[in-house]
C-alpha cells in the first residue's frame, strides 16, 4: 500500500510541478517523497520510475497523438530510429530513471542519519 501511495504522489507532484516549474523539478518531488515516506532501496528507486517515467510516457503519447508524430518522426529521423514510438518509449525511460535515482537518492539520505540497533553478541 505504502508503494502505490508513493507511486501516485510522485506523479501527481510531478504533474503539478511541471505546469509551472522546469522538467527538473519531478526530480526534486521524488527525492522529497522517498525521504518522507521511508521504503527500503529497491522499492524507492521502481516507485520514482514508475510514477515519473509513466507521467512522462504519457505526456509524450499525448503530444505525439496530438501532433500527428510530427516532431516525433523528426526526432526519430535525428537520432536515426526507424520507429516513432521508440522515442516516446525512450522519453518514458529517460524520466523514468532521472525520477529512480532521485527517490533512491532520498531514500538512502534517509537512511544515513537512522542508528543501527546493536545486534546481540556485538559490542562497539
Amino acid at each position: 500500500m505504502k508503494f502505490v501511495m508513493k507511486v501516485i504522489l510522485i506523479a501527481g507532484l510531478s504533474y503539478i510541478a511541471e505546469q509551472f516549474f522546469p522538467w527538473w523539478s519531478v526530480v526534486i518531488f521524488a527525492f522529497l517523497v522517498s525521504f518522507i515516506i521511508p521504503t527500503k532501496g529497491f522499492n524507492a528507486f521502481i516507485s520514482g520510475f514508475l510514477g515519473v517515467g509513466l507521467l512522462w510516457l504519457i505526456f509524450a503519447w499525448m503530444i505525439d497523438s496530438n501532433t500527428n508524430s510530427i516532431l516525433t518522426e523528426k526526432i526519430a529521423q535525428l537520432f536515426q530510429v526507424n520507429q516513432a514510438g521508440l522515442v516516446v518509449a525512450m522519453t518514458g525511460a529517460i524520466g523514468g530513471l532521472t525520477g529512480g535515482f532521485a527517490a533512491l537518492s532520498g531514500s538512502l539520505l534517509r537512511t544515513i542519519n537512522q542508528k543501527e540497533p546493536v545486534k546481540p553478541g556485538y559490542y562497539k
